[in-house]
């Protein structure tokens, strides 16, 4: 769950501030007070705050020096002037200054209440927008490795295609990284600070996706005890990120295809129509052009989707990357769990350029984190390696359980694992049993 808006409320009158502490409190902020300004900036810097109404009229440091005091030193706080009717020039000099807005006192409850809220969005927008640039800074070699090769072509798409509202539909192998280049688009795009939805189309069954989608409106199914938003609704005037588009069932293919024409949508049960707004990005692993030909997936919604296309192209076509992303992996997941690996023997390193990499650039991430576990100091040797020995059985049976058991190891996970191997997991399930292989296990 995100953490509550902190909320710091600054005026010398003590009834003012404790009648808006309990206000803002029964609407879920955190709130604290300052009789000051200079208790204010003390607060902000020792503890952080991420709206504050400012008085204009305060003793030792007022309202006007504590906005410019936070404008130097916390500029990501998000300040509200309270001001008297002939103060307002100096509120809209504030404003002038970096203030997000002002309010004449006596203000209504509701007035004040709305504008705190207008400016808790904003906030939480930032929140986003600064988690996403740190998830992709954390992720970025996965993406950009020397700046040349199959990924440069990728980094040239998406710095094109990113400033427009065209849908865009990334395809590759699973474990490419496909969702991180849809992130890399929003951030790059006029709606990085709007919501970015995604949906995993291929995780969900065809009726539990169609209410996931559109919605419901309370009575439409056994279970439905109230109104419930969309995804799609969700995503009003943001982005919407579809993984694993090309395993949407007919019916819903039909319902999604109205939406991007129309702009509208019928939550299920319902009759009234919404309005929507959001760009779309999907992403796929499949074939769609075969699935249009056999006739599973609809033609026009293909087109609608396909305007602008990005293939990630898979590990084994970029044999350069994978020692960069190998020590990059190896440098967080040594941070993450504070151990001391320091790098990869010669021999260590000749199997992990060598392997196929079918999982991709999750496989790899898999097999280091796996590494490291293993090798709590000192470098990276090839017995950590799922695959660092050598399977001698050569039958198609033997290939096949040393091929399960090395993207098992990697995955440790079966559901992962299942989706790598491009079946279903009773399959895998089965074929484990056949091999006599557990999960997880190298």
């Amino acid at each position: 769950m995100p953490s509550p808006i902190r909320l710091l409320i600054v005026d010398d009158d003590p009834r003012l501030s404790h009648s808006l502490s309990a206000w803002f409190t029964d609407e879920g902020y955190e709130v604290s007070t300052a009789a000051d300004g200079e208790e204010a900036l003390e607060r902000v810097l020792a503890d952080g705050a991420d709206v504050l109404l400012v008085d204009i009229k305060m003793p030792r440091m007022d309202g006007l020096e504590l906005q410019r005091r936070l404008a130097r030193e916390r500029p990501a706080a998000t300040v509200i002037i309270m001001t008297a009717f002939g103060e307002v020039g100096t509120a809209v000099r504030a404003m002038k200054e970096g203030a997000y807005d002002y309010i004449v006192k006596p203000f209504e409850p509701e007035a004040m209440s709305r504008l705190v809220r207008k400016a808790a969005e904003r906030q939480g927008l930032r929140r986003e927008n600064r988690q996403l640039k740190e998830r992709l800074e954390a992720e970025a070699p996965t993406l950009v490795t020397a700046g040349v090769g199959p990924m440069a072509e990728v980094l040239e798409q998406i710095a094109l295609v990113a400033p427009t509202t065209a849908s865009v539909l990334v395809t590759g192998e699973s474990g490419t990284g496909k969702e991180l280049v849809a992130r890399r688009i929003v951030a790059a795009s006029e709606r990085a600070f709007a919501p970015l939805i995604v949906v995993n189309c291929g995780a969900l069954a065809e009726g539990v996706l169609e209410s996931e989608l559109f919605g419901h409106e309370k009575g439409a199914f056994t279970g439905a005890g109230h109104q419930r938003k969309g995804r799609l609704e969700e995503a009003h005037r943001g982005t919407l990120f579809l993984d694993e588009i090309g395993d949407v069932p007919p019916k819903v293919q039909i319902d999604l295809l109205r939406v991007l024409e129309e702009h509208q949508l019928r939550r299920v049960g319902g009759n009234q129509e919404v309005e929507v707004d959001f760009r779309l990005l999907c992403a796929t692993h499949r074939d769609l052009e075969a699935m249009v030909e056999e006739g599973s997936f609809r033609q026009d919604l293909y087109f609608r989707i396909d305007v602008f296309r990005i293939r990630l192209p898979p590990l084994r076509d970029r044999p350069g990357d994978v020692a960069l992303l190998a020590g990059h992996f190896l440098e967080r997941f040594s941070r993450q769990m504070s151990r001391r690996a320091e790098g990869f023997s010669d021999e260590a390193l000749a199997l992990l350029c060598s392997h196929r990499w079918p999982g991709n650039v999750r496989e790899l991430q898999n097999v280091i984190e796996r590494a490291v576990v293993l090798c709590p100091e000192g470098r990276i040797e090839a017995r950590h390696l799922p695959f660092g020995e050598d399977h001698r059985d050569l039958t198609l049976a033997g290939i096949e359980a040393a091929h399960l058991e090395r993207v098992l190891a990697g995955c440790g996970n079966v559901t992962q694992a299942a989706r790598i191997l491009g079946i279903d997991r009773t399959t895998l399930y089965a074929k484990m049993k056949r091999y006599g292989l557990r999960r997880g296990e190298p």
